[in-house]
């Protein structure tokens, strides 16, 4: 009997994975449509709905934390622009938030986010804007003390110009460097996405100061045909005063 088109044998692997075309409908942009047959072709995505994660960018802080180790347990944590919750996940278990690791120290987690998130088991989270005035003082007595690492994945709303976006992550990515500087205990991580674009070396000269060692890193979950990066900032040297 005649195969049916699109049916090929899969050499005894079962039903091969068929890539997912999406044809462009009424009311829907080219580039819209390329970004959602991406999605749904990401085998990224697949593994953080298999796996329960909220979206596939907490891949990207497990795979960080595999090659720079800050997630420890005890470590005291503040996720910032933590909304869906998708790296608080990988922190809770990383750190010990639940207390599940028989004789290991007990970590802490706080997410910030402006918008409201779903509750998390482990973690404390607070609708916040960590631009505000006393945002830092706020962080630390909910945090009861110091951090260890200030983390953040957070992407300025795009504009469609590359240029204006690329500008718009770096002021956020310094304004998240700024408020680490104010909550984080020597020796403490700083962990941020930027763009790469040429505008970032202000920001890479500011974290070679505070820090004692600073690197730039594009983890295997991060799209190939992204300009994303993400800055490791590690051994913070302690608060400038003056």
């Amino acid at each position: 009997m005649a195969k049916k088109p699109g049916t090929k044998g899969t050499s005894g692997r079962g039903q091969r994975d068929l890539h997912v075309k999406v044809k462009t409908a009424r009311g829907r942009s080219n580039s819209s449509t390329r970004w959602l047959q991406r999605q749904l072709n990401d085998p990224y995505v697949k593994r953080a709905k298999a796996d329960g994660y909220r979206g596939r960018a907490a891949y990207k802080i497990l795979e960080l934390d595999d090659k720079f180790r800050f997630l420890v347990p005890g470590a005291r944590v503040v996720d910032l622009g933590c909304a869906p919750g998708g790296w608080m996940q990988v922190a809770v278990p990383r750190i010990n938030a639940l207390g599940e690791k028989s004789g290991k120290a007990v970590g802490r987690i706080i997410g910030v986010d402006l918008q409201e998130v779903e509750p998390l088991a482990g973690a404390e989270i607070h609708q916040l804007d960590f631009l505000d005035d006393g945002a830092d003082e706020q962080i630390k007595g909910w945090l009861g003390g110091e951090a260890d690492v200030v983390m953040s994945d957070m992407a300025a709303s795009s504009s469609g110009h590359k240029q204006t976006d690329h500008l718009r992550i770096i002021a956020l990515c310094e304004a998240a460097a700024y408020l680490a500087f104010d909550v984080l205990a020597p020796g403490g991580t700083f962990v941020a996405k930027v763009l790469a674009g040429g505008a970032e070396g202000e920001l890479q000269k500011i974290l070679k100061q505070r820090f004692e060692k600073v690197a730039n890193v594009k983890p295997p979950a991060s799209r190939s045909d992204s300009s994303e990066k993400f800055v490791v900032a590690t051994g913070f040297r302690g608060r400038v005063e003056g």
